[in-house]
């Protein structure tokens, strides 16, 4: 029994101290990618083949059939690793479609789940905000003040339709920025500076008198010094 059991212990050169995980950057993911997929199609319901471009690609992924491109010019394991330069899949084995990966460009900014709804939400917790207000923002309910000038506006102040059309008709389109959606979200934190938000949540953490809000300064200085030293 013991002998049975000895199979599935970890050798000494599997053993670690330590393993970090984290979110993999567009860059890491373009290195990763075999192509970019710009269709929703799969299979073609004519020819039964995957589309060009779409979430089955064989240009992408790999071919369908071992050693076998997608028009059929190329057939068997003696044209191994030619790419066809009628089709552009490469003749290899089939098997390569459970492994490789492909990737979408997106045509604007999104907010990750896990940074928003985990709670604490990482998001709001960044911008001082609270849910419901980054919410609505990223959800295109309501637009942000990005950069308010020499308006009344806020920094970070919500503004519904009627009241950012308002701002508009009260004050020059270039006297302030304003914007909704993800875009405006990462268009803050771009504008962001990490170490003064450091110290500005320091000197606000000496001023108040609240363990309640001690608390929640507390959270978000050990958000911005992890920010800080991932060198994100």
């Amino acid at each position: 029994m013991n002998k049975s059991l000895k199979q599935f212990e970890l050798s000494n050169s599997n053993e670690f101290d330590l393993i970090k995980i984290s979110i993999a950057s567009p860059e890491k993911i373009r290195s990763w990618s075999f192509g970019e997929v710009k269709k929703p199609e799969t299979i073609n319901y004519r020819t039964f083949k995957p589309e060009k471009d779409g979430l089955f690609c064989s240009r992408i992924f790999g071919p369908v059939k071992d050693y076998e491109c997608l028009c059929g010019k190329y057939k068997r394991m003696k044209h191994r690793g030619i790419v066809c330069e009628k089709c552009g899949v490469e003749v290899i084995q089939s098997k390569v479609r459970r492994e490789r990966m492909g990737h979408i460009e997106l045509a604007a900014p999104v907010a990750h789940i896990w940074f928003l709804k985990s709670l604490p939400s990482r998001i709001s917790m960044l911008l001082d905000m609270s849910m419901k207000d980054v919410e609505r923002v990223l959800y295109f309910e309501n637009h942000i003040v990005i950069e308010p000038g020499l308006t009344n506006l806020k920094f970070k102040q919500i503004l519904s339709d009627e009241e950012y059309n308002k701002a508009l008709d009260e004050n020059s389109a270039d006297s302030f920025s304003a914007g909704i959606g993800a875009a405006a979200i990462r268009k803050i934190f771009e504008n962001m500076d990490l170490n003064d938000e450091k110290e500005n949540i320091k000197v606000e953490y000496s001023a108040t008198k609240s363990d309640i809000k001690k608390k929640k300064l507390i959270r978000r200085l050990k958000l911005v010094e992890q920010f800080l030293t991932s060198g994100n």
